[in-house]
Order: structure tokens, then sequence, then C-alpha cells
């Protein structure tokens, strides 16, 4: 006999666990699948930190969705009684007029958002982890700071399993099959029958819907963690996280020292290597990192000591960076969530009720019209 549910969530890491957690809170009768488990390495969801800021150079479309994303971090961790959010400001670095500060501050003008700007003779004096150029300036977003991914995936799972979901971890979903009353779900080990699917499997979207095969990139993404040489200068009291522009090298992330490994950094999309999403992520080479070793001595020599680790991990692109929370083109019973384009987790909150919105309404009040299928 065919085991059958109001909603399925297929992938469970940040995107699904958040979905399955907002659907069982509103009674739904909930399954969720993923093929390893909660939080794994394979996925977009673990690392330690993740950083979250309010204002937005990407787009100023994004801030009403992260407004309603710090409410909900915060919901989680009330109902939790854990920390999951926390703020040390985020600092946005580079020309004045460049995609990254000029973008934060015409976001945060638009918006209404607190900010300031400060010149490198002011970031020597408050920030003296960073080392500036003459005409750059630091932009500091007093609202902005870090998420523990690993705790968030875990407490939406956790509250999902509480509210009644059923949570498969270990098994695949190979196949679905959609018609006018539903959905039916084939598996590794059986079938199941929902009347709306949520897909939210991040590198592998495109086994599921094939609409995405080309448009949907899974890409390599490399990180390292370094003891500082000023541990005093490098503590979250003293050096919030931070966005540096490096104008055509790309843009750059990291994170005070917050844990026992010291500080964290990493390059937007890295060298953008397209990977394999079955097959283990490639190991970290010399080329990796001399580019982060290279980096940090230049622009953060106060946290330039040993490097201590470092990892690979996967964003999942789109060609526009943007999301994908919509319907299957001609499936209205099938909500497709991701690829998120490697800025997502911090939006996990609010798209989580976003795709229960879609899955149990057909719709949504909160602004997606940005991430629908007719964008990419």
């Amino acid at each position: 006999m065919t085991a059958r549910f109001d909603v399925a969530v297929i992938g469970l890491g940040a995107m699904g666990s958040a979905a399955i957690a907002f659907l069982a809170a509103r009674g739904v009768k909930a399954i969720g699948f993923d093929a390893y488990f909660p939080a794994h390495a394979l996925s977009s969801s673990h690392g330690d930190s993740r950083l979250i800021r309010l204002g937005y150079f990407e787009d100023p479309a994004y801030v009403p969705l992260l407004k309603r994303a710090y409410q909900n971090w915060r919901s989680l961790e009330a109902r939790l009684r854990t920390d999951i959010l926390t703020i040390t400001g985020v600092l946005q670095i580079g020309a004045p007029d460049g995609k990254v500060v000029g973008g934060t501050r015409a976001s945060c003008e638009l918006h209404g958002l607190a900010h300031e700007a400060l010149d490198k003779a002011e970031m020597a004096r408050r920030f003296p982890a960073f080392q500036l150029d003459d005409h750059e300036i630091g932009l500091l977003d007093p609202q902005g700071g870090y998420l523990r991914p690993e705790a968030a995936v875990m407490g939406y799972l956790k509250l999902a399993a509480e509210d009644g979901a059923v949570l498969h971890f270990g098994e695949k979903v190979t196949a679905i099959e959609p018609d006018d009353a539903g959905v039916t779900i084939v598996s590794g080990t059986g079938r199941y029958r929902a009347g709306k699917i949520v897909v939210a499997t991040g590198s592998w979207i495109a086994e599921l819907v094939p609409q995405l095969a080309q448009a949907a990139v899974p890409i390599r993404q490399v990180v390292a963690w370094y003891q500082p040489q000023d541990g005093f200068a490098t503590q979250p009291q003293r050096m919030p996280c931070f966005l540096r522009d490096e104008g055509a090298d790309g843009s750059y992330f990291g994170f005070p020292a917050i844990g026992v490994d010291g500080v964290k950094i990493g390059k937007h999309a890295h060298f953008r290597e397209p990977i394999d999403p079955n097959q283990p992520n490639p190991p970290v080479n010399d080329a990796d990192n001399a580019l982060l070793d290279s980096f940090i001595r230049k622009r953060v020599p106060g946290a330039a000591g040993l490097r201590v680790k470092a990892t690979t991990c996967r964003y999942t692109m789109l060609p526009s960076e943007d999301f994908l929370l919509d319907h299957m083109p001609g499936e209205r019973n099938v909500v497709v969530a991701s690829p998120c384009s490697g800025h997502g987790f911090k939006f996990t909150s609010v798209v989580g009720e976003i795709l229960a919105d879609l899955a149990l309404h057909g719709q949504t009040d909160l602004p997606i019209d940005a991430f629908s299928f007719a964008r990419i």
C-alpha cells in the first residue's frame, strides 16, 4: 500500500528543513526525504558560520525578505532556546562607488537602514585587523552578523519531527511523477503519494527538475581558517564579519575568530569550477591555498597567522545569481526551491515560510516575483 501525505519535501538541507518545519507547524501531514544525513558535508549547509546582512548590495529587492528572515530566525531561537543568529555588524569594504559598497549604500538609503561610512583612518582606529587602500572605505551594516548553519538545520528538523513530520534519511528519491491529483514519489526503497511536493535538493536539483540541467551549475567553493597573529584585533568586538570588493578579481568574505579554528575567509564562487554533485568534493589544492593566503596577508594582516585548515564545499549557481522559488512549469503540484547561488543561507528562515505558502496555497504574500522560472 502506498503511503499518502499532504506534502512531501525532497532534500532536507537548509531550505528543505525549514520548509518541512513550517509545514508541520501548520498541522500538515508531511514527509521529508534526504539521500544523506542532516547537515552533511556534500550539502551547502555546514561549516560553522554563514553571513547575514540587512543592507543587501545584490539588489534592494531582497531587503523585505531579509527583514522577515530576521524575525523568523529570532522565532526559531525562541522555540529552540538556543543561539543561531549573532550580531557583530558586517563591514563592506572597497571603492565607494564599487559594486559592494555602492550597492549596499543604495540599499540602505532606499530602505532607511542604519549604516556608517568609515574612511581609511577611521577603519584603522576602530577595526585594525583590516588594510585599506587610500581611496577605499568601509561601510558598516550594524545589524549584520553570522548564523550557525548546523544548529539551524538540526533545529528545524527537530521542530518538524516534534510537530509530526515523518523524516527519512539515507533514502534517495529517484523520480517524481506528477499528475492532476498529486505526485508519486519514487525512492530506492518505496513509493509514496503526496498532494504537493517541494524539491529542494541543492546541487542535485537538475536530477528531478530537468529544466535546470543547463542553468543550475554546481561549483566548487573553498574556505580556510587562520589562527590570527593578533588575537585581540580579530575578536568579534573588534572585527566584524566582512565582505571585500576586489573589483575585477571578485569579492571575498570573512568572519572574526568565533571558534577554536580562528578567522574564516573565502572568495565568493572561488574559481567557478564546475563539479559532479555525485562525486566527493575535490580536495583543497595549492592554488586554493595560495589564493586565500595571499588575500589574507594583503587585506586582513591582523588575521594572517597560521592556516589551520581549509575545506571544499559547493555552491549551485544560476546565471543571474538569484534564487529560484517557483512552481515547476506546467506542474502546479511541484514547487522548486533553489539553487541559492552562493548567498541563500541567510534567507533560510523566510524561504521555509515561502515554500510552505506555495505548497499549501499556490502563492505567497512575500515578494518573490524575481525568483521565477521565467527569469532564468
